[in-house]
Formats: structure tokens, C-alpha cells, sequence
């Protein structure tokens, strides 16, 4: 298999994560890729003709992308049950989509000041996608804190990299204050070696 990522990519990172969790690393070729929604850059768009990676071509040419698909795939080529049985199932992939939408709001911010000239920035667009992340981050605080303490799940390597990312791109904000169950939680997981390995630099 081989697999098109960015070590910055917070969407790619789950999928390294879950290739490591699950003993797969070794079942596939990484490609560095790269882009943004202005230029696709060396994203191959060939494979995924919305620009965007992670993206993985299996043995046999087929293409699948978005991180959440390709996390369905491997954890079900490894039986590896990341995603469990209902009831649990419904819980464990609300908070995957829950940990999409920060990253997504996250990742928007970014392109807002990185790809948009000073006379074009937005303040209050900005500071509204931040919203939907403080809201998301009181909602995790107050009533997850069940799940979280329960087995390994997709939902978690979801949450750990979209924590992780908060971090790594918006450390002003301070996203732990007001969090301290969330943010114990996070140290914990970020101390797990798939996370360790795959941590992102630059």
C-alpha cells in the first residue's frame, strides 16, 4: 500500500497512529505530500481529484482518501476493533467527527492568516470558527470523560491528534485552561508511542 502524508497533517496523523497501533507501518510506503486549498502543490491529484491527503492506493490500484475512510479500511484489514460494537459504536464515532470538526475549524484559522493577504483577513471569522472549538472543548470536559477512560477507540486517536494539533499550531490560545480532565487526559495520551513518533515538527 502507499500512503500520501504530510508529518503536518493532522488528518494523515491519525492514520500513522492507527498504522501504528495496529502493528501496519510496516504493510506501507509513506510518500511526502503537500498543498494547500490555493495550490495543490505535490498532492496527487490523481489519486484524490479533491486535493486533499491522506490518501492511500492499496495493492490492487484502488484509491481511498479522507482519514476517516482510510481509518475504517485498516482497522478492519487489522480486525483490529477500533471502532466497536453499538451501542459504543455511535459514541466512538461522534467523537471522531467531533475531533474533525476542531481540526477543521483549526485548520481553516490557519489558512486565514497564512493564505489571505492582511487587507482580506476576517478577525471576527476567525475568532468564530475559535468558538465552535471552545465549544466542542467544554462539551469533551463535561460529558466524555466516560469515554475516554474507556479502550482505545477511533475516537480517541481522533481527539489525541486534533488535541495535539491545537498545540502544535494555536499554543496561544491555551486550550487547557478550563479543560483540566481534557487536558490530563491528552498528556496521558500523548505519551503513547504511536503519538510520540508521529509528532509533528516544523
Amino acid at each position: 500500500m502507499r500512503l500520501y502524508h504530510s508529518p503536518t497533517t493532522p488528518y494523515g496523523r491519525k492514520v500513522m497512529v492507527l498504522l501504528l497501533e495496529t502493528g501496519q507501518a510496516g504493510d506501507v510506503e509513506v510518500v511526502s505530500a503537500s498543498g494547500t486549498p490555493l495550490d495543490p502543490g505535490t498532492q496527487p491529484l490523481d489519486v484524490n481529484p479533491l486535493g486533499k491527503i491522506p490518501a492511500l492506493v492499496l495493492g490492487d490500484g484502488t484509491a481511498l482518501y479522507d482519514s476517516r475512510v482510510i481509518c475504517r479500511y485498516l482497522d478492519d484489514r487489522a480486525g483490529a476493533g477500533l471502532y466497536p460494537a453499538a451501542p459504543r459504536l455511535w459514541r466512538t464515532l461522534t467523537l471522531e467527527a467531533t475531533a474533525d470538526g476542531i481540526l477543521e475549524a483549526a485548520l481553516l484559522i490557519v489558512y486565514e492568516w497564512r493564505l489571505r493577504s492582511e487587507e482580506l483577513r476576517l478577525a471576527p471569522w476567525v475568532e468564530g470558527q475559535w468558538a465552535k472549538i471552545a465549544r466542542a472543548l467544554d462539551m469533551l470536559e463535561t460529558r466524555w470523560q466516560d469515554h475516554l477512560a474507556g479502550p482505545l477507540d477511533i475516537g480517541q486517536i481522533a481527539l489525541g491528534c486534533a488535541l495535539s494539533y491545537l498545540d502544535f499550531r494555536h499554543g496561544a490560545r491555551e486550550w487547557r485552561n478550563g479543560h483540566p480532565g481534557l487536558a490530563a487526559w491528552h498528556d496521558g495520551f500523548a505519551a503513547r508511542p504511536g503519538m510520540m513518533a508521529t509528532a509533528p515538527q516544523g
